[in-house]
């Protein structure tokens, strides 16, 4: 199935030379512009440079987006190579933006985060953002006319890729920073500390729900350093092959749980006749309890229902189980650890067009901070990395890291060709709404969270993560399944940036929310605990990372983020497994 309607071949070559620069807007006033300097690879036709303003590489090419607050821009000119500008307030037809240099009269109403014709575009032509194509134009724009689905479509990918010609140096290590953890015996670090009670299969979902609701706040109150008791329940455990495909996925998903170093300790609850057998999900994963040993006999607690004597009986004997896990779970104390044992999940969810241009790379600048640390950033979402894997390709730190990425890319068009679908099917009606019209532009804003450093390896979903540093986890774009497959791989900490405005929450992994943009902030700020509109209003990119990756520290050493407050994260344990239902 193709994935645009016009492909690239068919239209002219967007230039690729390697000058970066930001242009800032008022209605009165001047331009602000900082061009980007030259950089070790300046002098190579390579589209990382020509978007790594937004990668905000400290070596190759920092451009940081720097305005000051009094001059109130109504658009952001991204790139010299751009067609298009952004709007970043409701601009009105007739009313002239600009400065004398260029000035730009709207012929129709465009929303905040929707771009405008800065040139005459033909019908055919490539739109360019970022100094990236995103698209191709469907019929003759005119300057000042709105850009987007309704005279744009989907620009199909360059097949040719660059593999680790450009690698990044490494980021100045950072050895002086922590954050209060807990320390597992197996050597990895807790943000959190919750009781699991896993049902291994759907059967079982319930009774894991009711012996998960017996422990209120009331029955804690006696276990101030126990977060919780969480059910982790799913659709899954039968009418699969065994040992297939999908019946893997879901226990390393279910695996990763159990070994989280968030969870203090866990029971696991089947009903007894399901394919997804406990033994197999005790072996293939080779689960015991936090603190004890593979030689212990007894292994982690778990109960069949069947074997116990049903839904009754199950429930009352879990919620003994969990009584004698208590004191143990709760005899912890938080430590000073290194910011090393920070795994670092990035999601993005309800994107808008201010996505690209605010939350997501400033996460990266916090992503590279964390790197710098000694610690792993997890950028995953696969097919929102789709048309912009080109930049990733090229800064992998070998060719079989690039090759790995790339077999993943190949594997999602297969997959979603099967069902006669495209890839450019991915951004939903809200991510329009918000400004975004293809999925390469929504790529390219998304892929800004996973910094600027080396890629250093490329995992299946769920698989547990051991690299440090940037490495890529194959995961669906949908955000429930997506951070489920991180937080099963290992992520202590997710932050999450969304411009529509995502309330999401992640248990046992607490999860920061990013707004993109002001209003939205204003308007949700029970659920936000960042606003990345500062940038928009005066704050560069770099000042807002930083005070990302300081948040990243505060809540994992405990402070609760607002999705935390609200109770939400028991709902969006989402598995997420391919295979045939049977």
């Amino acid at each position: 199935m193709p994935v645009s309607r016009i492909s690239a071949g068919e239209l002219p070559q967007a230039r690729e030379d390697n000058r970066s620069r930001l242009h800032y807007h008022r209605t009165a006033g001047g331009r602000l512009s900082k061009p980007a300097g030259p950089g070790g690879c300046a002098d190579r036709r390579l589209d990382f440079l020509v978007f790594c303003k937004l990668f905000v590489n400290k070596d190759l090419c920092r451009v940081l987006l720097t305005m000051a607050s009094s001059l109130n821009p109504d658009i952001i000119h991204l790139h010299v190579d751009d067609n298009v500008v952004v709007a970043l307030c409701h601009l009105e037809e007739g009313v002239t933006v600009g400065d004398g240099s260029e000035q730009l009269e709207p012929v129709e109403m465009i929303r905040p985060g929707h771009k405008m014709a800065s040139r005459p575009i033909s019908a055919g032509q490539t739109i360019v953002k970022y100094g990236q194509p995103i698209g191709v134009a469907l019929e003759d724009i005119a300057v000042g006319e709105w850009v987007h689905v309704h005279n744009v479509a989907n620009i199909e990918r360059a097949r040719h890729y660059e593999k680790a010609t450009c690698i990044p140096p490494d980021p100045e290590p950072i050895r002086d920073r922590t954050f209060m953890g807990y320390r597992r015996p197996d050597g990895k670090t807790g943000t959190r500390n919750y009781i699991a009670v896993i049902s291994n299969v759907n059967c079982s979902a319930s009774v894991a729900k009711y012996i998960a609701r017996r422990f209120d706040e009331s029955l804690l109150v006696d276990y101030p350093r126990v977060d919780g008791v969480v059910a982790f329940t799913h659709g899954e455990g039968c009418g699969m092959e065994y040992n297939g495909q999908k019946h893997q996925m879901l226990a390393r998903v279910l695996g990763g749980i159990a070994r989280h170093p968030n969870i203090g300790a866990y029971l696991i609850v089947g009903l007894g006749c399901e394919q997804s057998t406990i033994g197999y999900l005790l072996d293939t994963q080779q689960l015991i309890q936090i603190g004890g040993t593979q030689s212990e006999s007894s292994g982690p607690p778990v109960l069949s229902m069947q074997d116990v004597g049903g839904t009754l009986k199950t429930v009352e004997a879990g919620v003994a189980k969990l009584v004698e896990l208590l004191p143990r779970t709760n005899d912890i104390r938080r430590e000073p650890v290194p910011v090393s044992e920070i795994m670092l999940g990035t999601e993005c969810g309800g994107s808008d067009g201010n996505s690209g241009i605010t939350a997501n790379p400033a996460l990266g600048v916090a992503s590279d901070l964390v790197v710098a640390c000694g610690g792993t950033t997890i950028l995953a979402e696969t097919p929102e990395i789709y048309g912009a894997e080109h930049l990733l390709t090229v800064k992998s730190r070998t060719v079989e890291v690039a090759d790995k990425l790339l077999d993943r890319i190949k594997w999602w068009e297969w997959y979603v060709g099967m069902f006669d679908g495209e890839m450019d099917n991915n951004p939903t009606v809200g991510n329009k709404e918000g400004g975004l019209t293809t999925i390469v532009e929504k790529s390219l804003g998304a892929v800004a969270k996973g910094g600027s450093t080396a890629l250093e390896d490329v995992y299946e979903y769920a698989e547990q993560v051991t690299t440090r540093g940037f490495v890529i986890m194959d995961t669906p774009g949908f955000d429930p399944p997506s951070v489920t497959g991180m937080v099963a791989g290992g992520a202590n900490v997710i932050v999450f940036t969304t411009g529509r405005g995502s309330c999401f929450g992640c248990k046992p992994t607490p999860s920061i929310k990013v707004a993109t943009n002001t209003a939205m902030y204003e308007r949700m700020i029970d659920d936000m605990d960042i606003n990345a509109g500062e940038v928009l209003e005066g704050k560069s990119v770099e000042q807002l990372g930083r005070e990302i990756f300081e948040e990243i520290l505060k809540v994992a050493s405990g402070k609760q983020t607002k999705s935390e407050k609200h109770g939400i994260g028991d709902e969006e344990f989402v598995p997420w497994t391919v295979g045939p239902q049977l």
